[in-house]
């Protein structure tokens, strides 16, 4: 197999960790919502901030792949219509802030992203009413919030999530419209992961080989599971974690 470059040659440990970012994300995309910023620390504390994004981005394409392929007739796609425009705008916005920031600064903004992520994911949880602003401004504000931070660390899923919650979608058309959403979303920020941030290339591209038969066993596991678990159950220990992760990012 083509030989990466030397700073891509990566322990045991690092090629351990870097398959469970993998198997995770294949979870997270089979509906298993909530454990994706995992990956990002994970991959971040691997690889470092900025390059792990675009490490991350093939992987999250191909398992959107696999999403669709399964939940293809689940999509509301007047939701996706209702949020692309905004998430669109703010992937351009998080392309000029990120471009060039400085690795310390990013992987300090990643983690930042995560704490909000994190706050935003457990204070829905704690919410006894239902009831969430559905006006159009509600849609622009999820909307560029999560296409800014898709970009700038392929964080948008708390954010998605609260939009999509607040539809009160059911389980699998949640999953299938959150699908094709970040589907179409990945595939407009991969040229500029490989054209302006450079975050792309033949090394990244490499690696990512390399973990597509995991993401792929983590994604039919996703399958399984999303079927016999409640996540009420395993989120507070996710949002610990999550936050744990975070905290080794911004002072690593």
């Amino acid at each position: 197999m083509f030989e990466l470059a030397p700073e891509f040659q990566l322990s045991t440990t690092s090629w351990l960790f870097a398959m469970l970012a993998a198997f995770l994300i294949g979870l997270s995309k089979a509906g298993l919502k909530g454990i994706a910023v995992i990956n990002v620390t994970i991959l971040a504390l691997v690889f470092g901030g900025k390059t792990s994004t675009g490490i991350m981005l093939p992987l999250l394409i191909t398992a959107d792949i696999c999403a669709v392929i399964y939940y293809k007739r689940d999509a509301q796609w007047l939701l996706v219509l209702k949020l692309l425009p905004w998430m669109v705008i703010g992937v351009l916005l998080g392309v000029f802030v990120g471009r060039d920031l400085p690795e310390v600064v990013f992987k300090r903004g990643m983690a930042v992203i995560i704490f909000i992520s994190v706050i935003m994911m457990y204070l829905w949880d704690r919410q006894k009413s239902e009831k969430v602003p559905t006006q159009w401004w509600f849609a622009g504000i999820m909307g560029l919030t999560a296409g800014f931070t898709t970009m700038i660390g392929n964080l948008a899923g708390a954010f998605s999530n609260v939009f999509f919650l607040a539809m009160r979608l059911p389980k699998t058309a949640f999953i299938g419209t959150a699908a094709w959403l970040f589907f179409i979303t990945n595939l407009f920020k991969a040229p500029f992961h490989i054209w302006v941030w450079g975050t792309i290339s033949i090394d990244t591209f490499a690696i990512n080989l390399r973990l597509i038969p995991v993401l792929i066993v983590g994604f039919l596991s996703g399958l399984w599971v999303v079927k016999q678990i409640k996540e009420h159950h395993y989120r507070q220990l996710i949002l610990l974690l999550t936050a744990l992760g975070a905290i080794v990012i911004f002072f690593r």
